[in-house]
């Protein structure tokens, strides 16, 4: 598998920007593995106190063991963000733990890479319950925790959402038109989610990552060969071409990203969903 120019980046404790969210709590989904897993390193790393939540708990475990070994503040937690219940157990379970909800980053999403003629409506389902009903619900049930506790009159007060749409919240897909449907749903919902919480100074914004090394892309890479009449590693070979910046991205691009979208520094923004690809689109 190809990937292009790989520079990984640590972030170290005590040493990003200030600790810009210290005495901040942070929930964050599919945090087990990928970019999931940047951001809540990020995220301690600039002072909040993580839960960590994974539908694999012991994943989840794993990274939240690794925020603490590097001086920060995690807790773990299994959740399956299609279920209203887990969702709901895990609003309850960081506020119980921590008395507060500051920062929801609703990163868990699947992809399915089949021609929309091959997909069942089963598969279809299983995408839009995990991509588009988990956002609603980690969003939602976030933000009646955080309006319960209050906010200034200043933008950003009551709290961050923070969502993953992607590139393809943007620009359509062919082989991940489903994947394609739900991000552009996500963005959507980001809007208007963002134009009902403003009144009670809740900001609302999404990352729109583009070509990510991760285990994704490697499921996209070899599952849209056959279809491209491409080999291995020849389908992220050939879309790395469009990215201006010359690489394939690093989750940590994204966390540091995320990291600005969760902090003071972005309060006058809201209802956003910007691209973090290196340049694929430009709108």
């Amino acid at each position: 598998m190809l990937v292009a120019n790989r520079v990984y980046k640590t972030f170290h404790y005590k040493e990003t920007e200030n600790m810009k969210l210290d005495g901040k709590v942070a929930i964050i989904t599919g945090a087990g593995r990928g970019i999931g897993r940047a951001i809540a390193l990020r995220l301690g790393a600039d002072g909040a106190a993580m839960v960590v939540s994974d539908v694999n708990g012991d994943n989840a475990t794993k990274v939240a063991e690794e925020i603490k070994a590097r001086g920060g503040k995690a807790m773990a937690l299994r959740t399956d963000v299609t279920s209203e219940a887990d969702v709901k157990d895990l609003i309850d379970t960081a506020v119980r733990q921590h008395g507060r909800l500051d920062i929801m980053v609703a990163n868990a999403g699947i992809a399915n890479i089949k021609m929309s003629i091959e997909m069942t409506g089963a598969e279809w389902d299983q995408i839009m319950a995990v991509n588009t009903k988990g956002a609603f619900l980690c969003d939602t049930m976030a933000a009646r925790q955080m309006i319960k506790q209050g906010h200034s009159e200043t933008p950003g007060s009551g709290g961050k959402i923070i969502n993953c749409a992607s590139i393809a919240a943007h620009s359509g897909f062919s082989i991940l038109a489903a994947y394609s449907a739900s991000k552009f749903a996500v963005r959507g919902f980001t809007q208007a989610l963002a134009k009902e919480l403003g009144p009670y100074k809740i900001n609302v914004n999404a990352y729109c990552p583009g070509i990510v090394g991760t285990d994704m892309w490697t499921l996209i890479d070899e599952k849209m060969g056959p279809y491209l009449g491409m080999q291995k590693g020849e389908v992220l070979k050939e879309y790395t071409k469009l990215i201006t910046a010359g690489r394939v991205s690093v989750p940590e691009d994204v966390a540091c990203f995320v990291s600005y979208l969760a902090s003071s520094d972005a309060d006058y923004m809201t209802g956003q969903s910007v691209m973090i690809d290196g340049g694929i689109i430009m709108n």
